[in-house]
C-alpha cells in the first residue's frame, strides 16, 4: 500500500468512526451549498461550523484538492525543483502543501498557516499520516500578523502555496496579500497558486494575474481526468456531485 491508499484508508477510519454514509451525504450537500449558493458565509468560517461539515470536508474536498495540486504540480514539473520550504497559506487540512512535498523528487518541510484550529489540528495529522516534515499554527490572513510575520528575506529557496485560498478572503485581505506575494517573489521565492476554474469565485483573478505576471509568473487552466478513491465517489454521487475533471486555474513562479 503506497503512503497515498494508507492516508486514505486513515482519513476513512478517522472521519467516519462517528458518521454514518447517510449523515456525511446530507453534511456533503449543505458544504457543496455553502461554497456554490452562500459564499458570502464563507468568510465567516461556516464551511466548518460543525462535524459533519468538517468530515464532509475532509473526506471530500481533501482528496479532490490533493489529486488536482499533485496533478498541477506534476503538468509543471514542480516536484523536480529544488525546494527547502514550502509556506502554505490558509493551509486548511493540509492536503496542499501535502500534495506538492509528497510529489517531490526530494520533499520540503512545509509550514503551514491557517485561522481553524480544528484545520490546523487536521492539518499536522495529514503531514504524520503521509510521513512528511510539517508544521501547521494558527495565524489569521484577516489580521495581518501572518503577513507581518512572513519572512520575505528569507523566503530565497521556499515557496509560497495558496492552494483554494485567495478566493475565501474578504477584499480588504486579498490586497494586503497580494502585496506581500509580490515582496515574496521580489525576494527570490518560488509560489504556486491554484483555485477553482469557475470564473464567479475569482473575480479577483485578472487583478492578480497582471500584478504577478509582472514579478515573473504565468497562468493556467487545468484539466486532469479524475481518478477519485471510492469513497470519495461514492459521497459525491450520493451529495448530487459528478466530479469527472481535477479542474483548477493556477498562477505560478517556479
Amino acid at each position: 500500500m503506497s503512503d497515498v491508499d494508507a492516508w486514505l484508508a486513515a482519513l476513512e477510519q478517522r472521519h467516519l468512526a462517528n458518521l454514518t454514509r447517510p449523515e456525511l451525504t446530507r453534511a456533503l450537500r449543505a458544504l457543496s451549498s455553502c461554497y456554490v449558493e452562500r459564499r458570502e458565509k464563507l468568510t465567516s468560517g461556516a464551511a466548518l461550523d460543525g462535524a459533519g461539515k468538517r468530515a464532509a470536508f475532509a473526506l471530500f474536498y481533501g482528496p479532490l484538492h490533493f489529486f488536482t495540486v499533485t496533478a498541477v504540480v506534476r503538468a509543471m514539473l514542480a516536484h523536480e525543483m529544488p525546494i527547502d520550504t514550502i509556506v502554505d497559506l490558509g493551509c486548511g487540512t493540509g492536503v496542499g502543501g501535502a500534495a506538492w512535498a509528497n510529489a517531490s523528487v526530494k520533499p520540503p518541510a512545509i509550514v503551514g498557516v491557517d485561522r481553524n484550529g480544528w484545520a490546523v489540528e487536521e492539518a499536522n495529522w495529514t503531514y504524520r499520516t503521509l510521513g512528511l516534515s510539517g508544521q501547521a499554527r494558527t495565524g489569521d490572513l484577516g489580521r495581518g500578523d501572518v503577513l507581518a510575520r512572513l519572512p520575505i528575506q528569507r523566503l530565497a529557496g521556499s515557496a509560497m502555496l495558496l492552494a483554494y485560498t485567495v478566493n475565501e478572503l474578504p477584499a480588504d485581505t486579498r490586497a494586503a496579500l497580494l502585496e506581500r506575494v509580490s515582496q515574496g517573489l521580489r525576494a527570490g521565492a518560488r509560489l504556486l497558486l491554484v483555485e477553482p476554474i469557475a470564473r464567479g469565485v475569482t473575480t479577483w483573478w485578472p487583478e492578480w494575474t497582471a500584478r504577478l505576471s509582472a514579478e515573473g509568473a504565468r497562468a493556467d487552466e487545468w484539466r486532469f481526468p479524475a481518478a477519485l478513491p471510492p469513497l470519495t465517489r461514492q459521497i459525491a454521487k450520493g451529495a448530487g456531485l459528478d466530479p469527472r475533471e481535477f479542474t483548477a486555474r493556477s498562477i505560478a513562479k517556479l
